[in-house]
């Protein structure tokens, strides 16, 4: 139990495992697209609102205030104090789960009958709801871990937990689809049961496996703070109940989408059926991939609030400072690019991974709130590692009313429809990141350098953007002369994305955006990088 020096090294072994979790996935979403299609998929979409909406209230923030104290205390080299916040946050997270794992069993009639006014949802329901008890467990390990900065646990909890998920779906979808839709799409819904229980297993192995040495750093441990338990349990409700508020407000964002976005498109004269299909291709298609690449930023975030929170204990500004400008060169320098990625490439994308190309029209609307999606997340990070944990709630309710009202109206017009909905997603996000921003600037003295954050990365995404469309087009067309449609598109948009990062990162590199000090704090490789710059410096001269 080793706690980790590098909150950037931390954050690449979480992304190696997203991308990974990721990317199975998308297979499981092309097998679930193929064998139950748009409205298959909007009826498995149907229960995920309302799960995780209760799954935000049972956790109630606690993994984030465990991650943040246990970090705070093991600064300070408080070994107790931070064993005794975990221990206090998982009972309190046990009992949290099992209540709301109970209110969705048992209330699953009363949300299919208000809230989604589809009856077919109540399977999927039922089904999902022993996930709540489980996740909120198991989200009290991984919270200690990332808190004591070790991210290796989480990574491969998360990856076993995928592919059980995946095998169990798969096996269940294959028996039930000939009951039903609704039957199949409760069996989709079950593999998160079975993923969390076997996500929980690699947590509990090395959590046994490290205890004995961190108890004795507890036996030999100098400082004494014994606050009682109920000190402890007033601050992690303390600093949980403002990030259960913020981590609510996504879920009701989507369980506002389930209302209003159905009901506006059958206003734009779209029958109950196409209505399903399309809030299919949204949230199942379009969001899914925009949550793809998310994956680096989320990463980021997990590091970024024990990091903070660990340089704030030590009163260090200049700390403070340093990484969240490593934070955010690494935000801009990914999320500019990708937002420009997938609206290149919206229509081959949802041509491989689904088959719907219509799905590329909310996909290349919702890629432009990619950056600002990818702001709040990191952002948010920032603030509860510093402690200003109201604060992206307060912006992102804000957000949220006005996603409310431009979903009301643009949904509704016939020429919008689906697309007015992701519009309004991206205005929602492009207002709370840019409060966070405000508020982190105030609270840090950080500053957004508007010249090597955005207009250098946009130079290069442009850039990218050019070569990537130009290239995607000339080997599509070689290819679909040899080999099979959807194969030609793959092959395709597999070399256009890797085109895309190499001419990005080059142009960067050319127009100065790229410093030496961000090549040192990639983990193991930022030495060999330097050397690599340095030499081509050499040769230019």
């Amino acid at each position: 139990m080793s706690r980790s020096g590098s909150f950037v090294k931390g954050a690449l072994i979480l992304t190696a495992a997203g991308i990974f979790v990721r990317f199975m996935g998308a297979g499981l979403r092309i097998y679930l697209a193929a064998v139950m299609g748009d409205e298959g998929i909007g009826l498995y979409q149907m229960a995920y609102p309302i799960y995780t909406m209760l799954l935000a209230v049972s956790t109630a923030g606690i993994p984030i205030a465990i991650s943040k104290l246990v970090a705070e205390n093991l600064a300070h080299k408080d070994y107790r104090g931070a064993y005794r916040v975990f221990r206090i946050s998982l009972i309190l997270l046990t009992i949290l789960g099992a209540v709301f794992s109970l209110i969705l069993f048992f209330g699953a009639d009363f949300f299919v009958r208000t809230i989604v006014l589809n009856p077919r949802a109540y399977y999927p329901l039922i089904s999902i709801s022993p996930a709540i008890f489980i996740v909120t467990i198991l989200s009290a390990y991984r919270g200690f871990f990332q808190g004591m900065q070790e991210m290796l646990p989480t990574a491969i909890s998360q990856i076993i937990e995928q592919l059980g998920r995946i095998i169990v779906v798969i096996i269940l979808v294959y028996i039930l689809l000939p009951s039903g839709l609704e039957f199949a799409a409760a069996g989709a819904a079950f593999g998160a049961v079975a993923g969390a229980l076997l996500g929980m297993l690699p947590l509990l192995y090395f959590y046994y496996r490290g205890k004995k040495s961190f108890f004795q750093n507890i036996r030999k441990q100098i400082v004494q703070r014994d606050l009682s338990s109920k000190d402890i349990l007033s601050r992690v409700i303390y600093l949980s109940i403002p990030i259960t508020l913020g981590s609510l407000v996504v879920p009701l964002i989507n369980l506002l989408d389930l209302s209003v976005v159905p009901q506006r498109l059958h206003e734009a004269g779209y029958s109950t059926a196409e209505a399903t299909s399309l809030y299919g291709q949204l949230t199942g298609m379009a969001n899914s991939v925009i949550q793809f690449p998310l994956i680096i930023t989320i990463a980021l975030s997990m590091t970024l609030v024990p990091a903070i929170s660990e340089a704030q204990a030590l009163k260090n500004r200049f700390l403070v400072e340093g990484r969240t400008d490593i934070a955010m060169r690494f935000t801009m320098f990914f999320s500019i690019p990708a937002s420009l990625g997938l609206f290149v490439l919206a229509e081959p994308t949802t041509a491989v991974l689904f088959d719907n190309i219509p799905a590329a029209y909310p996909l290349s609307v919702l890629s432009f709130g990619f950056v600002f999606l990818s702001l709040y997340t990191s952002t948010s990070a920032i603030l509860q590692g510093l402690g200003y944990v109201l604060d992206p709630v307060k912006y992102m309710i804000f957000g949220a009313v006005l996603k409310f009202a431009f979903s009301w109206v643009l949904t509704a017009d016939p020429r919008l429809h689906i697309g007015g909905a992701a519009f309004a997603t991206v205005v929602s996000f492009f207002v709370a990141s840019l409060l966070n921003i405000r508020k982190v600037s105030q609270v840090t003295g950080w500053r957004f350098n508007w010249k090597d954050l955005f207009f250098k990365p946009l130079t290069a995404a442009l850039v990218m953007s050019w070569g990537v469309d130009l290239f995607y087009g000339r080997v599509y067309s070689l290819l679909n002369a040899i080999v099979s449609l959807r194969l030609a598109q793959a092959g395709a948009l597999f070399g256009a994305v890797v085109l895309g990062m190499i001419i990005f990162v080059a142009v960067l590199f050319a127009l100065g955006g790229i410093r030496k000090e961000d090549l040192h704090t990639i983990p193991y490789l930022g030495g060999l990088f330097s050397r690599i710059t340095r030499r081509l410096k050499n040769a230019k001269r």
